[in-house]
């Protein structure tokens, strides 16, 4: 996974709430066991139609909006625990989803896969969700060392919380495998002590 300190993004608004894992990733598409490809079909029946042609004013396909950050609507990421959601956000190139609450499976399964969920109050949401429509190309700064969120040259600005193991993968870039490598001295002087002690 990449290395996340300091992003600085703009956004795009999806102003819905209780997004589910269907919605984000359709069932019809988790067929593959490999993440390379979700990240197309990402909000599939909500950005083609029927067609296969583009929905032109969903926000994820017009000009007006772009970024590495999706704000979205309350209670993100509801409904079955594919882990492909998380696949394909982050193969469609999100780095950060905010929202004022998350479901916790997919939570987790955001962080386990390098994209960070940030959950703010219904108020700031509220906020940035006006910021960006004053201003498609306003500045979001998302600095994860010290877990705060700031919309640059307003005054919002909010700290959120993470779990402290799982901004140290982020931060890193480790998964779980990468973070039990980087201890593996520790670990070989942990079992050199053991014997010695038998």
């Amino acid at each position: 996974m990449e290395k996340f300190s300091t992003l600085i993004s703009t956004a795009i608004p999806l102003n819905i709430s209780n997004v589910d894992t269907d919605q984000i990733i359709p069932a019809r598409f988790l067929k593959a066991t490999d993440k390379k490809g979700f990240g197309d079909n990402l909000f599939r029946d909500w950005r083609y139609d029927k067609q296969n042609n583009l929905i032109s004013d969903f926000a994820l396909n017009t000009k007006k909006y772009s970024g590495s950050i999706l704000v979205a609507g309350d209670n993100f990421g509801c409904g079955s625990s594919r882990e492909h959601a998380a696949w394909a956000l982050a193969g469609f190139g999100f780095k950060v989803i905010v929202s004022s609450f998350f479901a916790d499976i997919f939570k987790g399964n955001a962080l386990n896969n390098g994209l960070l969920p940030i959950q703010v109050t219904e108020d700031v949401l509220e906020q940035l969700f006006q910021a960006i429509a004053e201003n498609s190309q306003a500045q979001i700064e998302i600095n994860l060392e010290l877990q705060t969120l700031s919309v640059l040259g307003t005054a919002i600005k909010t700290t959120f919380e993470i779990d402290p193991y799982k901004k140290t993968c982020l931060i890193n870039g480790y998964d779980d495998i990468d973070y039990l490598l980087s201890k593996k001295d520790k670990i070989e002087a942990f079992e050199l002590q053991k014997k010695h002690l038998l």
